[in-house]
């Protein structure tokens, strides 16, 4: 008989350090797929892609997906015309859900998979990226603002930037200081900011059906 505990997202909101994310997505990312997303009415890596597949025709060059987990931001932008993706996480249990995600063409989601903190520099070359995209990363228990140095760094001149970013943890931790700071500095465009839904209202999922996330459109100067 299987007596693990389900894990749900209070959990992973109270991880405190890169090793808590470690072990946190090591024993879910088995069931992340079947469980959180689909269980829990998970869509705010819908809405995000969305935003990033409104400048498709603008993107010429690979995407970085940044805390890309289980890899369901990846299909989803494959289906919305990116062929070139490459992911990156903390967790290998995660990159290896990810390196088993296949298209519909039946080729796979990501060309390249990269195992990383987020929060120590990246062993990634400056101005790779074409495009950047991140959902469900920025948020209590993860990445603060002051990750976003290395995203732009690994991005090109004219990157577009879709960064997903839980509403309440965008306020307490300042990021709207950082990024008219980034503005300020000359390192981004004045960002647009959306709101999206993270759970399906339909889905009865009651602890977290209100939560929001605020997406942050931008591009690298």
């Amino acid at each position: 008989m299987n007596d693990k505990r389900k894990i749900s997202v209070d959990d992973a909101y109270s991880v405190e350090t890169p090793d808590d994310n470690i072990r946190l997505y090591a024993d879910w990312a088995d069931s992340y797929d079947s469980d959180f997303v689909s269980h829990r009415g998970y869509i705010y890596h819908l809405r995000v892609a969305e935003l990033l597949v409104q400048h498709r025709a603008s993107i010429s060059g690979a995407v970085l997906d940044v805390g890309c987990g289980t890899g369901i931001v990846g299909l989803a932008l494959r289906d919305g015309g990116f062929s070139q993706v490459d992911g990156i996480d903390i967790s290998p249990q995660m990159l290896e859900q990810s390196r088993g995600k296949i298209c519909g063409d039946g080729t796979k989601v990501y060309r390249n998979l990269i195992q990383a903190d987020l929060t120590q520099p990246l062993d990634i070359p400056d101005n790779q990226y074409a495009a950047l995209i991140s959902s469900g990363t920025f948020t209590h228990g993860h990445l603060g603002p002051d990750s976003l140095d290395e995203l732009w760094r690994v991005a090109a001149p004219g990157a577009v930037c879709v960064i997903g970013i839980n509403a309440s943890h965008y306020e307490s931790l300042g990021f709207d200081e950082k990024l008219s700071a980034d503005v300020a500095s000359g390192k981004i465009t004045d960002p647009t900011t959306s709101e999206v839904d993270i759970y399906s209202a339909e889905t009865g999922n009651s602890d977290h059906v209100r939560d929001k996330a605020l997406v942050v459109v931008s591009q690298i100067v």
